[in-house]
C-alpha cells in the first residue's frame, strides 16, 4: 500500500517547536480530529492544493512510517482513498527529511533554493 514513507505539511513555527520538544502533537485540525493527517506521494498534490494553496512559511516532512509501528492506521478520507493517520504524537526522529517550502495559489510546491 505504501513504500514506508508518507508526508506532512506543517507551519515552520510548529516544526521548530516540535524539534525543541522531540515530538509533534499535530495541527489544530489534527488535534480536533484525534489523529495526525499524512499523505502518500500520490495524495500530496491534492492535499497541498486543498489545504495549503497560497500559504508560505511551511515545511514538508518526509515521515518514516516503519518507525511509527502500529500508531499508523490507513483510513478512508478524501474520495474514499486510504490515507495514513498517526494515532499519537509524531516523534521528530521519525522525520527523515524536512524541507522549507510554500504552496503556490495553484497548489504547487515551491521549495527554498528551488530544490525539490
Amino acid at each position: 500500500m505504501n513504500d514506508g514513507v508518507a508526508f506532512k505539511i506543517i507551519d515552520a513555527a510548529e516544526w521548530r517547536r516540535a524539534l525543541a520538544e522531540g515530538t509533534y502533537d499535530g495541527s489544530e485540525v489534527d488535534l480536533a480530529d484525534g489523529f495526525i493527517h499524512l499523505s502518500t506521494a500520490e495524495q500530496l498534490p491534492g492535499t497541498a492544493e486543498k489545504h495549503y494553496a497560497g500559504r508560505s512559511d511551511l515545511m514538508l516532512l518526509d515521515v518514516d512510517l516503519t518507525a511509527l509501528g502500529d500508531t499508523v492506521l490507513w483510513e478512508p478520507s478524501r474520495g474514499g482513498a486510504l490515507f495514513p493517520h498517526i494515532h499519537g504524537p509524531l516523534p521528530t526522529r521519525a522525520v527523515t527529511r524536512a524541507r522549507a517550502c510554500s504552496v503556490s495559489p495553484s497548489g504547487q510546491f515551491v521549495f527554498e533554493g528551488g530544490a525539490a
